[in-house]
C-alpha cells in the first residue's frame, strides 16, 4: 500500500508541475553589432536561444521595426533544454549611414515578449575599398572614340551618334546612366549587359539648347570598378535655322556686269 501511495503521489506531483509549467526563452545575447557593412550587403545574424523552462515554448510571431529587416524563426515547439533561433536580416541596399533596428519576439513563454536589436553602419559603395581580387574580376569599359563633332545643327533639333562600347574585363559590363551639364543628352544601349570580350552600340541623342559653338562633356556611369565614370565630348555649332541661312544665301543680290 505504501509503495502504491508513493507512486500515486509522484504521478500527481508530476502532473501538477506539468499543468503549471511554463517555458522560458533565454537568448545568448539580445543585441548584435554588425560594425561596418558595404551597401548592398544582406546583413544577417542568428539570435540563438535555449528553453530554460519546464514546458515547451512556441514562438507565435516575430515583428520587425521596419520593412528593411526580415525576421525568420524556429516555428516548431521548443522542448525544455532544447535550442532554437531567431534570424534577423537587414537589407542595406540604398541605405547608407547608421542603422538601429529591433525585432519583437512573441511567445507562450514566461517572458512572453522580448526585443532583439541589430545595429551597424552602412558604407556607401562609392566609399567602400576595392580589393585587388575584385579589380581582377571586374568589367572594363572601352570606347572606340571619345569625341564627335556634329558640325552645324539647328537649336532644339535632336541629332544622334553611335559609339562602340567594348568590354575588355572579366565580368558583364552594365551602363547605369549618362550625365551632362546641359541635361540635353539621353542614351540608349543595344544590350543591357555586355559580356566579356563583346561589343555593344551606345546611342547618344543630343538636343542642343544654346546657340553658338558648343562642347558638351557627357559622363557615362558603369560598373567598371577602375573607371566608374568615362567621358566623351559632343561638339557642334548651333544655329537658329539652317533653312533661313540657306535662303539668305540665295537672296543675295546679283553683282551687275560692268
Amino acid at each position: 500500500m505504501i509503495a502504491k501511495f508513493l507512486t500515486f503521489l509522484s504521478i500527481s506531483t508530476f502532473l501538477t508541475l506539468t499543468s503549471h509549467g511554463q517555458g522560458k526563452l533565454e537568448f545568448k545575447k539580445d543585441t548584435h553589432e554588425f560594425g561596418v557593412v558595404t551597401e548592398g550587403t544582406q546583413a544577417t545574424y542568428d539570435f540563438e536561444f535555449t528553453n530554460t523552462g519546464n514546458a515547451p515554448v512556441v514562438i507565435s510571431n516575430v515583428a520587425a521595426s521596419c520593412g528593411c529587416t526580415t525576421p525568420f524563426w524556429t516555428k516548431e515547439p521548443v522542448l525544455p533544454g532544447k535550442k532554437g533561433k531567431v534570424t534577423a536580416s537587414y537589407n542595406s541596399m540604398g541605405r547608407p549611414g547608421v542603422f538601429h533596428k529591433t525585432v519583437t519576439v512573441t511567445s507562450n513563454g514566461q517572458n512572453a515578449m522580448l526585443v532583439l536589436t541589430i545595429k551597424g553602419t552602412v558604407q556607401s559603395k562609392s566609399e567602400a575599398p576595392v580589393t585587388p581580387e575584385q579589380l581582377d574580376k571586374a568589367a572594363v569599359l572601352k570606347l572606340d572614340k571619345t569625341a564627335h563633332n556634329f558640325g552645324k545643327i539647328e537649336k532644339n533639333r535632336s541629332v544622334t551618334h553611335n559609339f562602340t562600347v567594348i568590354n575588355t574585363g572579366k565580368s558583364d559590363l552594365q551602363l547605369q546612366t549618362v550625365q551632362s551639364g546641359c541635361n540635353c543628352v539621353s542614351f540608349k544601349i543595344s544590350q543591357p549587359a555586355v559580356k566579356p570580350g563583346e561589343k555593344a552600340t551606345l546611342e547618344l541623342r543630343y538636343t542642343p539648347l544654346a546657340m553658338g559653338q558648343q562642347n558638351e562633356t557627357v559622363t557615362i556611369l558603369s560598373n567598371d570598378l577602375r573607371n566608374p565614370s568615362t567621358s566623351v565630348v559632343l561638339q557642334a555649332n548651333i544655329v537658329e535655322s539652317l533653312t533661313s541661312q540657306s535662303m539668305l544665301k540665295e537672296q543675295k543680290p546679283a553683282v551687275p556686269f560692268k
